[in-house]
């Protein structure tokens, strides 16, 4: 037996409406039909895979995080720049492959990771907080092959 996939990802919401209109406002996602559980929840479509909102007013992990890939950056950090305060917080980091990592937080505190592919795609004087993560920590000859985006796994 192996794992072929990940199918969902479940993460909490303090306001269950606010942040099903985060991601579904912000993000693009689709609110799809959800079963009723004992504790409410909100299924959407991220793709082919699904996130799950399920209700809990605890305090979302700090370090977990949810990462997603966009089909566009400009417009990605654009509607999280607008969605969140001044203060949102957020760390622009590319990575060593030249992919890119920005990090923010939704309306119930879960971390956020939004992914693009190819940083010199971007036009760097919009992103003047985009560090270089080999000027920040030194990185091994083994972590400067790591990448965001594998090949396809053999059948």
């Amino acid at each position: 037996m192996r794992v072929t996939g990940i199918n969902h990802v479940s993460i909490s919401a303090r306001d269950l409406e606010q942040s099903t209109r985060f991601y579904v406002e912000v993000l693009g996602m689709e609110r799809i039909p959800t079963p009723r559980f004992e504790t409410p929840v909100q299924w959407l479509r991220c793709g082919d895979l699904q996130l799950h909102l399920f209700l809990d007013d605890g305090e979302a992990p700090r370090r977990h995080h949810l990462g997603l890939t966009v089909d566009d950056f400009d417009a990605a950090f654009e509607a999280v720049a607008t969605w969140t305060s001044s203060e949102w917080g957020n760390e622009l980091v590319e990575l060593p492959s030249g992919q890119v990592q920005l990090y923010f937080r939704d309306p119930a505190d879960n971390l956020i990771e939004l992914n693009w592919p190819d940083a010199s795609t971007l036009d760097r004087s919009r992103y003047p907080m985009l560090r270089r993560l080999v000027d920040v920590v030194p990185q091994p000859r083994e972590s400067l092959e790591a990448v965001l985006y594998l090949e396809a796994a053999p059948a």
